[in-house]
């Protein structure tokens, strides 16, 4: 089986195709792609696999826009941390997914269903075209919201979902990208919680994390948990045990 794997996270990618060799020794991983650019450029060039493993939010935008340009009937399996929201658009259009952080039988049971993805789709445009409408209409609102940043001596506007968590030091508030950019920002971490929305969510006095900047969580002391980034970042975020219910709630997006 020819497997072509879309993620722009190393470290992702390579967990994902140890998994898959691991549960099916005799598949082929033809290439990783970690971006909407170069998986279009790819299968412009190449023949089709017979599975995909993709992403969604790429660096360089979702990776429906990949199934836009190209046409591709290859099933998907995507792999997601979004919410129950975007899982039931995933099942209503008849495409499986495996939720992220993935373990060895969730891509087991994605291969299981490999013959039933193929058989669905001779065509999955039309559906593809669906989801990319709803990614769209979920993230417009977020994509509309800019935290004004200043920088020497300019002004620069951050779009929010570029954003993977705001923090205090020292008494100042600070944002990071998910390009890794740092800039402080006259503004506290109530008013920012405020106006980011519902994708960041307050993990104490210090925290402001965005949804989809959560690499893992991991348990911790006192049934307190610890929030790892995608992002480096050195300081350690705690969930204490008092909100852990809460966020996993949010986590699960409900």
């Amino acid at each position: 089986m020819k497997i072509v794997i879309i993620e722009d996270e190393a470290l992702t990618a390579e967990n994902l195709k140890d998994s898959l060799l691991e549960v099916k020794s005799d598949i082929q991983i033809l290439v990783i792609l970690d971006s909407v650019k170069n998986a279009i450029s790819w299968f412009k060039s190449n023949e089709q696999p017979d599975l995909i493993f993709s992403d969604i939010q790429l660096g360089d935008g979702l990776s429906f826009e990949i199934f836009n340009q190209v046409p591709i009937t290859t099933p998907v399996v995507f792999c997601t941390a979004f919410d129950e929201y975007a899982i039931k658009a995933f099942k209503a259009n008849g495409i499986d997914y495996i939720l992220k952080p993935f373990d060895e039988q969730d891509i087991a049971n994605s291969l299981k269903h490999f013959d039933d993805l193929k058989k669905k789709f001779t065509s999955n445009q039309v559906q593809l075209n669906n989801m990319l409408q709803l990614f769209q209409d979920k993230f417009s609102q977020q994509k509309k919201i800019f935290v004004l940043v200043y920088y020497k001596d300019k002004i620069l506007p951050i779009k929010a979902g570029d954003i993977a968590i705001f923090y205090l030091e020292n008494k100042i508030t600070y944002l990071i990208t998910f390009d890794q950019l740092r800039y402080s920002i006259n503004k506290p971490l109530e008013e920012l919680e405020t106006l980011v929305g519902d994708d960041f969510y307050r993990a104490n006095r210090q925290f402001l994390i965005q949804r989809s900047a959560i690499k893992e969580v991991v348990q911790y002391f006192a049934r307190s948990l610890i929030v790892k980034l995608t992002i480096p970042f050195q300081e350690e975020i705690k969930i204490n045990k008092v909100k852990v219910p809460d966020f996993l709630n949010w986590m699960s997006g409900k």
